[in-house]
């Protein structure tokens, strides 16, 4: 009898192996997307995937919905465009109590702790759940391997009961765990013997095998403490990765505050830090600008009166707009901007800090929190009105500025509508993934202004260059962020097939649990 190879593929279910972390920043995001670099070179067909993530760095995907921007670079990892079914469940954090929660990519509503956490009927994660299952379903038919990445750390004993990112899924999903842990951060041993004693006797059998990661130094140094550990735990140390100096990747939330020196950098930028900050990876392009000097300021800081040492200064977008202006009013940050233009700096509002620079910011449904109006910077003129229905789009286009022209693509991810008042030049004439032809953003009449909601306008190198010699910098260098996030991916692949066990990893798989 003769088999339908094409329909005994589609019948076939992926294999899947998850990495868990004991700490959150143990480094799960950056092993999957290594694994999915390797495993994509080796030809295999693999696919990323984390059930829950809670994150306010995110990325429009190829289906137009919203997923956590680590899931998106691991797609890129695997050659991949981002889907929605990589990362069903994404919490963006609004307050310290309530999240914006986000279903296969689309925004369901906000909902605080208990809400979603809460113990009666095990919260909003039951339904959460089926979500998950249904996005993991496709893509074991689609995929050969799915790679999962835990969230936090699956020894977090107040949120066990229901949970859908750690264990609670492994468990549901039957598959295989590996556990990654951070040496750098100091007492490797204690997190690893701590987090598997507080798991379940079937968790722990689940976990076959433990990495340790950003270890600098002699490993013959720490070859006593692998030894009593795989004694300890009864489970193999599949390898010890070295600090990677200067590996820049998207970062999944936390803003990546390293310095970047640059030899040469004789320009300098200032991104202001918002409360609710978010796509910060908006600005990697400038942190590994060889002409730029770059520096992020906390706006949690009161503004010291002094001049502000930046030839540009950057609002990024922000979570909570109406809360973040007010911050940023209340610290004198405010007078520190318009310090700044009075000396002939300039300034670039992107997504929230677009809206900010208006004249008023309206919220009369309370997307954002309490219902109201704020007065914004008076320094471009429109309004914005905030409204639940959230705008996601790809978009590429053209961006002319300073009697220059370049090519742009990026996307857009924000509930305002912001209206001109007045007439004003806008530098964006783009087209988005359904089609449709517009003009975007904003320039004051001075010049010294320029705002605009498209998130990755540095990633195209000849905008980046036109938007550097708008603020000031003359002969820009090009570089090209694309390239470099390519071969930091295959840097990263690299240093895994050297340290870690491939044939112990491969015979993880092959097991299936």
């Amino acid at each position: 009898m003769s088999v339908d190879n094409t329909s005994a593929q589609r019948e076939a279910k992926a294999s899947i192996l998850m990495v868990q972390g004991t700490t959150s920043d143990a480094g799960k995001s950056t092993l999957v997307a290594g694994l999915c670099r390797y495993f994509a070179r080796e030809g295999r067909r693999v696919a990323p995937f984390k059930p829950q993530n809670m994150a306010l760095n995110s990325a429009v995907t190829s289906d137009g919905g919203e997923i956590g921007r680590a899931q998106a670079l691991q797609a890129e990892a695997c050659y991949l465009a981002p889907h929605t079914d990589f990362n069903p469940i994404l919490l963006k954090p609004n307050s310290d109590t309530s999240s914006q929660v986000i279903v296969q990519g689309k925004a369901l509503s906000h909902m605080d702790g208990q809400a979603y956490f809460g113990k009666d009927s095990q919260g909003y994660r039951t339904k959460a759940m089926a979500a998950v299952l249904d996005s993991l379903s496709r893509l074991q038919r689609q995929y050969e391997l799915v790679l999962v990445e835990g969230a936090g750390s699956p020894a977090e004993i107040n949120l066990r009961e229901g949970d859908i990112a750690n264990m609670g899924f492994a468990e549901a999903v039957d598959c295989p765990v590996i556990l990654i842990a951070d040496i750098d951060k100091g007492g490797v041993f204690a997190h690893i013997v701590g987090t598997l004693a507080l798991l379940s006797a079937s968790e722990r059998a689940r976990v076959k095998g433990v990495v340790i990661n950003r270890f600098r130094g002699d490993i013959a140094l720490l070859q006593s403490g692998l030894d009593w550990l795989e004694a300890e735990i009864d489970k193999p140390v599949l390898g010890v990765l070295p600090y990677l100096n200067d590996l820049h990747l998207d970062a999944e939330d936390a803003l990546d505050a390293r310095q970047v020196t640059q030899a040469n950098s004789r320009f300098r930028v200032l991104v202001l830090v918002l409360p609710r900050i978010s796509n910060h990876t908006d600005f990697d392009p400038l942190r590994l600008h060889p002409d730029v000097d770059f520096r992020y300021q906390n706006i949690n800081e009161a503004f010291d009166g002094q001049p502000i040492e930046a030839d540009l200064i950057i609002l990024p977008g922000s979570k909570s707009v109406r809360q973040d202006l007010a911050t940023l009013v209340d610290k004198g940050w405010d007078r520190a901007i318009k310090r700044h233009l009075r000396y002939g700096g300039k300034l670039i509002g992107i997504c929230g800090g677009y809206q900010m620079l208006g004249l008023a910011i309206e919220d009369p449904q309370g997307v954002e929190g309490e219902a109201g109006d704020s007065d914004g910077l008076g320094l471009l003129p429109i309004v914005t009105e905030l409204t639940p229905n959230k705008r996601l789009a790809q978009v590429s286009g053209g961006l002319s500025l300073a009697g220059g022209k370049a090519d742009v693509t990026g996307y857009e991810i924000h509930c305002g509508r912001s209206s001109l008042l007045s007439k004003a030049t806008k530098p964006l004439t783009l087209v988005s993934d359904e089609g449709k032809h517009f003009t975007e953003g904003c320039l004051s009449q001075d010049g010294q202004i320029f705002g605009s909601y498209l998130h990755g306008l540095f990633d195209s190198p000849e905008a980046c260059a036109l938007l550097l010699e708008w603020a000031g910098l003359s002969a820009v260098s090009t570089i090209d962020p694309q390239a470099i996030k390519q071969a930091q991916l295959d840097r990263l692949a690299d240093t895994l097939v050297e340290h870690l066990d491939m044939s112990r990893l491969g015979a993880i798989l092959a097991s299936g649990n």
